[in-house]
């Protein structure tokens, strides 16, 4: 999804659309309440697919880069105490937690660790 999100932002779609999972939509969740995508929602004719609503700054996307961090060859945690040595005002980091998907600086609020999917930029 990651990929798709980047490369719909680089040749300016206004929407993509991407396969319906539970992970996804935590991830979406994340990004829609931090600001990098207008919305999402289930497409009507097919409902195991998602349509992503792109946002963009004076022209520019509001996702420049994305990158994997913890990938399935090489796994990385996190503890809470790690996290405030993290500068989060750069870019945003998303985790999954046991308490389910959250952005970094809601990770150091609920004063939980976990496993970084991805830093968007």
């Amino acid at each position: 999804m990651f990929a798709t999100l980047k490369n719909g932002q680089l040749v300016k779609k206004a929407s993509i659309f991407h396969k319906k999972k539970k992970l996804c939509s935590q991830v979406l969740n994340v990004l829609w309440d931090e600001g990098y995508i207008l919305g999402y929602r289930t497409v009507n004719n097919n409902s195991n697919m998602f349509e992503i609503f792109l946002k963009y700054n004076q022209n520019l996307p509001s996702i420049t880069n994305i990158k994997s961090i913890s990938k399935p060859g090489k796994r990385v945690y996190l503890s809470a105490k790690q996290l405030w040595k993290l500068d989060s005002s750069t870019g945003l980091i998303i985790l999954s937690t046991n308490k389910g998907v959250l952005s970094i600086d809601n990770c150091k609020r609920v004063n939980v660790g976990g496993e970084p999917l991805v830093y968007i930029n």
